[in-house]
């Protein structure tokens, strides 16, 4: 008889971990960055996105849009522990609405001179990269786009010359005439 890898017979097959992307709308106020970043880091959760920024001036309301990995049971109670917070009014699981739009602002410097400036500018400029600063030996791009896109012209960019990378982390909207 082939042994089982649990005790358990009829324990549940382990699930397959996902991205999911959260949108958490939540009162503008002190601390509560800190209590939901310490809801995640108290229970072991990884972050690997975090943008905030206030939404409604009038209502003093911010949109919080975590990105964050975990089997399906994990993301429920991560919603779950997420939407007992009082200063949160709700909790949309982008990831659940079909394909939402992400994107993900950058700012990449590129020292060089010679055959690796041109280059730089040639890859920029096929990446529709606007060039934010210039000098003799360097330059600062902008590129906005999706993750997968903006970490394909930082690895090309290393190449020619990359020394400093700054992003904003990923800002998402479900698609659809639907507000959430």
């Amino acid at each position: 008889m082939p042994q089982s890898a649990t005790h358990y017979p009829n324990a549940p097959k382990s699930q397959p971990a996902a991205r999911h992307t959260l949108a958490v709308i939540v009162d503008n106020e002190p601390g509560v960055l800190a209590r939901i970043a310490g809801l995640f880091s108290g229970r072991g959760y990884n972050i690997e996105s975090l943008t905030v920024s206030e939404t409604e001036h009038e209502k003093h309301i911010s949109r919080i849009t975590v990105v964050t990995s975990g089997t399906a049971h994990v993301i429920d109670q991560i919603k779950a522990h997420l939407d007992r917070l009082v200063p949160v009014h709700r909790v949309v699981d982008l990831t659940l609405q079909g394909e939402a739009l992400e994107r993900e602002l950058a700012l990449v410097k590129v020292v060089g001179k010679g055959d690796h400036r041109v280059e730089a500018m040639r890859l920029a400029s096929a990446f529709g990269a606007r060039t934010l600063d210039a000098s003799l030996t360097s330059f600062v791009f902008e590129l906005t786009g999706s993750t997968e896109e903006i970490e394909r012209f930082i690895k090309l960019m290393t190449v020619v010359g990359l020394t400093e990378v700054s992003r904003t982390g990923i800002a998402a909207m479900s698609r659809g005439p639907d507000a959430m």
